[in-house]
Formats: structure tokens, C-alpha cells, sequence
């Protein structure tokens, strides 16, 4: 029975630990030379449209604004590349059928060891899973050139520090696949 325990609370915890991940994708055009990306504005038509709280923006913002210094970028009125964000959201329901009505060797029904009847139970969780999706826009071709998706679960957080380390999370894991690695041509 304590193995069971012991078992059940390792689920849980991995369960826990799996939810907290963000998933990330990129995509982006191959014959961009991101090379001569060296300066960015935040296209403000375009965040201003995104159906998040205004807080939430800024939070956004002030991290891609840190992750862009941080890869050698600076802010300028007339940039290389816009900055774009938007974000979707959808309710995310699992659910864990263990029922079982089949033959328990050791349980009786009424705590006593021996042959007996059994059934499980249905466990139904429901989360929020949220997109963030980031897009880099050249300036002067108008184009997408890069794209950044972070999918994960959404915690609605009392601590504000717990929030803005879940969106700092999101937008971390996203540009760090900015800049594409260098595509190698094959002989």
C-alpha cells in the first residue's frame, strides 16, 4: 500500500513538473540573413489589438525588451525589424478514467485482506493552456521573418512575482530560438 502512495504522489509531482514547461516552436523564412537584424521597435498597431490586460502587455514588453539587449539589439524610431505579440487561450480539460471492476485478490470491502470486488475512480482536471505567439517583422519589406510560439499552461497567480516569473518563462524559452541556427549547405 505504501508503494502505491509513494507511487502515486511521484505521478502527481511529474504531472506538476510537465505543466509547468512551456513548449516552444519557431518558424521562419531561410533566406533571412538574421545577421543584419540590429535594431527594433514594438509595432504598437498590432499590441494594441492583443486581448490581454494592459499589464500583462507591459510584463510581455519588459521581457522581450530584455531578451532583445540581451542578443546585442537596441531600441530605435527607425528599426530593422517590428516587434509584434498576440496570444490565444483555450480551456485544456483531462480526464484520468481508472475504474476498474474487475477481480482484487487483496481487498475485501470491508478493510480485510483477502478476495474481494473493486472499483476505481474518475479524476477530471481543467486548466488554461496559453499561446504566446511573437512575431519579428522586417521594417523595410514589410514581412514576417520570424515567428516565435510558447504554448503552455496558465496559472492565474495572487503573487504578482509568480506571474511575471510564468511570463518570463514564456517569453525566455521563445527567443531562445531567435536567431535560427545557421541553415549549412550540402555538397
Amino acid at each position: 500500500m505504501k508503494r502505491f502512495y509513494f507511487l502515486a504522489t511521484f505521478f502527481l509531482l511529474l504531472v506538476s513538473l510537465a505543466c509547468s514547461s512551456v513548449t516552444v516552436y519557431s518558424d521562419y523564412d531561410r533566406s533571412t540573413n538574421f545577421n543584419q537584424y540590429k535594431t527594433y521597435a514594438f509595432y504598437k498597431k498590432g499590441i494594441d489589438k492583443v486581448e490581454i490586460s494592459d499589464l500583462d502587455k507591459k510584463r510581455i514588453l519588459r521581457a522581450l525588451e530584455r531578451e532583445l539587449r540581451a542578443k546585442g539589439m537596441t531600441p530605435s524610431s527607425n528599426p530593422d525589424i517590428l516587434v509584434n505579440i498576440f496570444t490565444k487561450s483555450r480551456e485544456k480539460i483531462d480526464i484520468y478514467n481508472n475504474n476498474y471492476y474487475g477481480w482484487y485478490p487483496w481487498y475485501y470491502g470491508y478493510g480485510f485482506y483477502g478476495p474481494g470486488y473493486g472499483f476505481g475512480y474518475t479524476n477530471v482536471s481543467s486548466s488554461t493552456e496559453g499561446t504566446l505567439f511573437i512575431d519579428l517583422i522586417d521594417a523595410r519589406k514589410k514581412e514576417l521573418a520570424w515567428q516565435g510560439i510558447g504554448v503552455g499552461i496558465l496559472s492565474y497567480y495572487k503573487n504578482v512575482e509568480k506571474k511575471e516569473a510564468r511570463i518570463n518563462e514564456f517569453v525566455t524559452n521563445i527567443m531562445m530560438q531567435y536567431p535560427p541556427a545557421p541553415v549549412v549547405a550540402a555538397n
